[in-house]
């Protein structure tokens, strides 16, 4: 097994909840490496992800839509390693708008690669795609390999589906060293729009008297949830051990449906939890049933989860009870 050494790394989107869990992963358990990251000049999300390793990285302000500030971004920072996490990718809201999901993902991901050939680098470029991308799935097909159509519903799906073939492509064009992840869905405590997280602070809001009900929106689909920890740990692994030009799967152990996840915090909340159905937070199309075969990857690199479901529902209710305390205090 391949296991590449990296002096530099550049982790764009740096500053949003995935980038930040991979850039604290990072800065703990590879400490010889330098980290830096692109953050847009113009984000709403500031710098506050990454409160505990602030010192420790390298901020860049800079916009993938806006290629000059890309180049000279690499023309500084000559990473020998990339991580791109990028993008907008809220599902429900890609329904609101399209065509800017569409846009800041697709020519974002473009310019990123251009800027790379125009100033002749060539680093390791570990493009994280998603299981969107299979969109809905033929029972057959379950567990999905790497293999399975691809079959978008939305426009995020859409926008991931040509970010992975654009990488597919400056792989097979340029020699490119690119690296594409198709994560299954995790469970992220900075990522406010994701079904679990989302559950997760209305419950700390009830228990804080802050809030009467939960709402939620579709609870039937069936998602295999892996922990944010164990989810940057592997795209550390795939940047190091990876093929180039490969599609990996990584997810979870975990196969749950989202109305059972619900009734997990429901049994651990501290008060009684009513929920009801928002009809806002039902979407055009869903994606109802997302179950991976991931042994390509691991079978590949010797990666597995480390961390349980309990573990990673306990992480996530601690971070989202702190966030309501001091929000109430």
């Amino acid at each position: 097994m391949v296991k590449r050494k990296f002096k530099k790394i550049l982790i764009t989107g740096i500053s949003g909840s995935g980038g930040s869990y991979l850039a604290e992963y990072i800065v703990n358990n590879h400490p010889n490496v330098e980290v830096h990251g692109i953050s847009r000049w113009h984000s709403t999300s500031g710098n506050h992800n990454l409160v505990n390793i602030i010192d420790e990285v390298s901020i860049h302000e800079s916009d993938l839509l806006d290629l000059s500030s890309i180049i000279r971004v690499l023309e500084e920072v000559k990473p020998d390693g990339i991580f791109h996490v990028a993008a907008y990718a809220n599902v429900r809201n890609s329904f609101i708008t399209p065509l800017s999901v569409i846009n800041n993902n697709v020519m974002g991901t473009a310019n990123l690669f251009e800027a790379i050939r125009l100033v002749k680098i060539d680093p390791v470029i570990q493009l994280c795609s998603t299981s969107e991308v299979y969109g809905k799935v033929d029972s057959k097909n379950v567990p999905i390999t790497e293999e399975c159509p691809i079959n978008a519903v939305n426009p995020y799906s859409v926008s991931k589906v040509t970010q992975d073939l654009l990488g597919q492509s400056y792989f097979m064009s340029y020699g490119m060293k690119i690296i594409r992840t198709r994560m299954f869905a995790y469970i992220n405590p900075r990522r406010a729009d994701l079904f679990a997280t989302s559950f997760a602070t209305q419950v700390a809001k009830i228990e804080a008297g802050l809030q009467e009900e939960l709402k939620h929106g579709n609870l039937d689909s069936t998602r295999t949830l892996i922990d944010v920890r164990d989810a940057m740990a592997s795209y550390w692994i795939a940047l190091e051990s990876g093929n180039f030009g490969e599609i990996y799967n990584i997810g979870g152990e975990t196969v749950i449906k989202v109305g059972d996840f619900l009734d997990v915090l429901k049994r651990k909340a501290k008060c009684e939890i009513k929920s009801s159905v928002d009809k806002n937070l039902l979407r055009p199309a869903d994606i109802t049933l997302q179950i991976p075969d991931t042994s390509k990857f691991e079978n590949e690199t010797g990666w597995k989860p480390q961390y349980s479901f309990d573990e990673s529902v306990e992480y996530l209710l601690n971070h989202c009870r702190n966030l309501v305390n001091n929000e109430k205090n």
